[in-house]
């Protein structure tokens, strides 16, 4: 079964409370282009991420607000700020490290919540139904070309209101040689 594949880059949900602090009182996130998931977008409100080790600027942030603040890492970007962010689902943030983020209006030191996103595959249930998967199940996802590789262990993220697609970080996508208009095969 096919499925389209999109690249995820170093990104930032933020709760409402994170982006009054960030961007100002009352300040809500604006969307700058839809992204592919039901009612998110890219915001055109961007951040800086910061640790005693570096820095990334004009990071894009993911919107709606989220119930908690949260950083997506490839890999790269983890260890060049010198952060150990481990593999994580999104959402799952208990023992993960900290970071400080910066707005034009100020800044938060989160406590937790920077992750490595762990590969995954948003099904609707429909979606879910036609290709006989169910939530949390693991798979792998073969991609072909130049660079081919099989990624294993891609979990399956199944709602409603999700669109039929592979996330994989800037570092896999690298690895497999992928542009962001590719699919892949997935295997059960």
């Amino acid at each position: 079964m096919k499925i389209p594949i999109e690249i995820s880059a170093r990104h930032v949900h933020l709760c409402p409370r994170d982006v009054e602090k960030l961007f100002g009182r009352g300040k809500r996130l604006t969307s700058q282009t839809p992204i592919s998931q039901t009612g998110q977008f890219l915001s055109r409100e961007r951040v800086t991420l910061r640790t005693t080790n570096s820095e990334f600027a004009n990071v894009g942030i993911v919107g709606p607000e989220r119930r908690e603040t949260q950083v997506e890492l490839a890999a790269t970007d983890a260890r060049r700020l010198g952060v150990a962010a481990p593999v994580r689902e999104s959402g799952h943030l208990t023992g993960t490290p900290g970071i400080t983020i910066t707005g034009p209006k100020g800044s938060v030191k989160i406590t937790h919540g920077v992750i490595l996103s762990k590969r995954h595959i948003h099904a609707s249930k429909k979606d879910a139904k036609r290709h006989g998967l169910r939530h949390g199940q693991l798979v792998s996802v073969s991609i072909k070309g130049e660079r081919a590789v099989t990624f294993h262990n891609v979990i399956v993220r199944v709602h409603e209101s999700f669109h039929w697609r592979l996330h994989l970080d800037t570092d896999e996508a690298n690895a497999a040689g992928l542009t962001g208009n590719e699919k892949g095969d997935v295997i059960v």
